[in-house]
């Protein structure tokens, strides 16, 4: 097993680096066995990729009062291996996982954009893809929310995040690192139930898997990747159609062609038509509105967020902003 996830590890990396061009890598990291674990991978495989310069990176969010302790036993595992290592503190403190995620890929991606890196690597597992999922359904999510983790992701025109992991389980990096004797920090923040996922790991998880369906894992990531593969195609039409429907001088869409397209597609275009203008990830209510007005139209409708005013008649769907 040891050689089969070397091997996997080798393929996904060389693959991404070779497509992308991508010769620096930023490698985003904890004391966690999944961190310690893709350490040794990539230090293993180091002079069999081409690369220019690789770096280590830590954020410590303060959750624990040990954390100073921790950041010192990552210090000395990355002295003892002769590595690059930055180390970020978050010093205002949340115990929100929707926060500390922000400030961490926040952290990530200026230190990526400061000292450019193209390609942040993170230790995400399979089992992260499944908490994710269930995390982001119980709190309510939209199709980009359901799909999750993912092996490759483009944060924009010159930076990546790769999860080269992502196909491996807890229990395969668990066995990996004790086959490997790796120094593992044990992470008392996992056992924290007031965080989300740790009740999702701990208790729902087990649950499902012992009352419910054992395959239940098994079951959820392969709707996920047949998800991933039918919600892309979607996108790729809706783009081809947008790009078709769009005015060339004008903030605008034709309203005729919008009505003729399914409403999986209406809703990507619409989405697409705001987020490419705006930087506005379009609410439900107001797509919503929008759909309705598009199949309303006795007269030009007026369809009001914040400072933008949406206008649909039989011809266009058209911007005015309010000043």
């Amino acid at each position: 097993m040891q050689d089969y996830i070397d091997q996997r590890l080798k393929k996904i990396i060389k693959k991404i680096i070779q497509n992308n061009e991508a010769k620096s890598l930023l490698i985003a990291i904890s004391g966690g066995q999944d961190s310690i674990c893709l350490i040794k991978l990539i230090e293993k495989i180091k002079e069999e990729i081409l690369y220019n310069k690789i770096e280590y990176i830590y954020i410590d969010h303060q959750w624990k009062k040990n954390s100073r302790i921790q950041i010192e036993h990552i210090i000395k595992y990355c002295k003892k291996l002769k590595i690059n290592l930055s180390i970020y503190q978050i010093k205002k403190i949340t115990l929100s996982e929707n926060i500390a995620r922000r400030y961490r890929y926040h952290t990530l991606i200026n230190h990526a954009i400061i000292y450019r890196y193209k390609t942040i690597i993170t230790a995400h597992t399979k089992t992260d893809k499944l908490e994710t999922f269930i995390y982001n359904l119980i709190r309510g999510t939209g199709i980009e929310g359901i799909k999750g983790l993912n092996l490759y992701r483009k944060v924009n025109s010159k930076i990546s995040i790769l999860r080269p992991l992502i196909y491996e389980n807890r229990l395969k990096i668990n066995f990996f690192c004790r086959k490997w004797f790796l120094p593992i920090w044990s992470d008392t923040t996992n056992y924290n139930y007031h965080i989300i996922r740790n009740r999702i790991r701990h208790e729902i998880f087990p649950y499902i898997k012992k009352y419910l369906n054992k395959n239940f894992e098994k079951n959820i990531i392969n709707f996920l990747y047949n998800f991933h593969y039918d919600n892309e195609y979607i996108k790729q039409q809706a783009f081809k159609i947008y790009l078709k429907i769009k005015h060339n001088k004008y903030i605008a869409i034709k309203t005729d062609c919008i009505k003729k397209q399914h409403i999986a597609l209406q809703v990507k275009i619409l989405q697409l038509f705001i987020y490419h203008n705006f930087y506005i990830i379009i609410t439900k209510k107001l797509l919503f509105n929008l759909i309705v007005n598009v199949y309303n139209i006795d007269d030009c409708k007026y369809i009001y967020y914040k400072n933008i005013i949406f206008c649909i008649n039989d011809q266009w769907i058209y911007i005015k902003i309010k000043y």
